[in-house]
Parts: structure tokens; sequence; C-alpha cells
């Protein structure tokens, strides 16, 4: 999610200062991504610079709150009617650890699988306590998010079971420059069937 169109979302509801701007988006996601204000305040800048928000007259206790302008309303607006592309996404960094884990000499990629899989339960079950310990009409939202992150791990698992499958199947082709000899067994494949 952009951090962007997050507070021009929030600021459709109203007018906001940077830290009430915090509040509401770690509580709209349930406080699975919180942000830092200075995260909040570099956004705001680029917002106002790019014609998104304006900043009103500060109140008397020296908060400047920010609205959104049309731009920032059109811009919310097409966001919303956009879908969000795989490409869009960051990296994945468990499928990358993974590949590099196969191709790095040394590494015990079952255990690397083992281990993940061993966090992500832990993950999963966490949320399922999270996602039934309320079910008030007002925590919709911040539910969505939690079913979001319980369907991801699920994800996860299934793919960490089908890696595991495969590391089965899986023969490593010898390093260039080895020699071996036809009919020779080699002695990692031998490890490997034990």
């Amino acid at each position: 999610m952009s951090i962007r169109h997050g507070l021009l979302a929030l600021l459709e509801r109203g007018q906001m200062y940077g830290y009430q701007l915090r509040a509401a988006f770690e509580e709209s996601t349930g406080s699975t991504w919180p942000l830092n204000i200075g995260q909040v305040y570099t956004t705001l800048n680029r917002l106002e610079r790019d014609g998104l928000v304006r900043p009103l007259p500060e109140h008397e206790g020296g908060q400047r709150p920010y609205e959104i302008t049309d731009a920032g309303r059109a811009d919310l607006a097409l966001w919303f009617a956009t879908p969000i592309s795989r490409a869009d996404r960051p990296r994945d960094e468990l499928s990358i650890k993974l590949a590099l884990a196969l191709t790095t000499p040394g590494v015990d990629v079952r255990a690397v699988v083992q281990t993940q899989r061993s966090a992500t339960m832990r993950t999963l079950q966490e949320l399922t306590r999270l996602k039934y310990a309320s079910d008030k009409p007002e925590d919709l939202p911040w539910r969505l998010v939690l079913d979001a992150m319980v369907f991801q791990a699920e994800a996860e698992i299934r793919w960490l079971d089908h890696c595991e499958t495969s590391l089965v199947r899986y023969r490593p082709a010898p390093p260039p420059g080895r020699a071996t000899r036809p009919g020779a067994v080699d002695r990692a494949d031998e490890e490997a069937r034990r």
C-alpha cells in the first residue's frame, strides 16, 4: 500500500495534522504497518508539492492540519479504481532467499524451509487468535487486514510444502569443471538419498 494514498484517504475524512494521520493510519490497518512520524511529514510535504493536499493555518497548539485538494481527490479516486499489480508489490524476500539457498554451497535448504514453516505457522496461529478476539462491526477494516494476512500465511505454508516436495526430486548439476566418471556415485547424491 502506498503511504501517499493512505494519507489521502484519511484526509478525505476531514482535516488532520501529522500525528492524527499516523494514529488514524495505524488504527485503520490494525497497526500491521506502523508509520513513523517522519514518513508522515515527508509524505505530506510531497503531497503538498504535487498539489494534492494543502496546509491550513496552525492551531493554537502549534499543529498544522492539512486538507485534501480536488486534485488529491481525483488521484485518490484513480488509485481506488486501479487494481494493484503483482509488479507493484515489493519483491518476495523469501523466494529470493530460497533461490539463493539452492545455489549456495553448504546451505541446508530443507532446514531453511522448515525454519520458515515453523515461523509462519506461529504467525498464522497468532493472526487467527487476533481474528477471533473481536467481532464488533467497527473492527471490520482491521479484520479484513487480518484476513488478508491469514490468507497470505496459509498460501506461504502451501508454497513451502511445494518447495519441500520439489526438493525431494531436486538433483543439482555438478559444479562446472568437476569431472565425474560414468557410473560413479556422487557423494552428495548418496547423502541426499539417506
